[in-house]
């Protein structure tokens, strides 16, 4: 069984911080590109930022500068530090982790709240 489980979200104000954490139960975590995506309301699920086996990251042109993905292999965990945080950041946050012929699997969301 694979099961990734995000923390940390909650409501905030526009400037504020925020640090979202994922768990993951993946048998070889360390194989594994991660990512974090977003979904607003009324919105497609969005790229945030992901992270390959070999630590490079990318980051969507919206988030870049102010949020940051990391990962540590030993707890099998993946995190995405968000500074300066908007209005137009609120959305549900979903830890998500893809490997070819392993699978791609995603977590339950948390809910980021960015209060004007």
């Amino acid at each position: 069984q694979v099961q990734l489980v995000e923390s940390g979200g909650g409501l905030v104000q526009a400037g504020g911080s925020l640090r979202l954490s994922c768990a993951a139960s993946l048998y070889i975590f360390s194989v594994y590109a991660m990512g974090w995506y977003r979904q607003a309301p009324g919105k497609q699920r969005e790229l945030v930022a992901t992270i390959t086996s070999g630590g490079s990251t990318n980051y969507a042109d919206s988030v870049k500068g102010r949020f940051t993905i990391s990962r540590d292999n030993a707890k099998k965990a993946v995190y995405l530090q968000m500074n300066s945080l908007k209005p137009e950041d609120t959305a549900v946050y979903y830890c998500n982790a893809n490997y070819p012929g392993y699978g791609s699997h995603w977590g339950q969301g948390t809910q980021v709240t960015v209060s004007s």
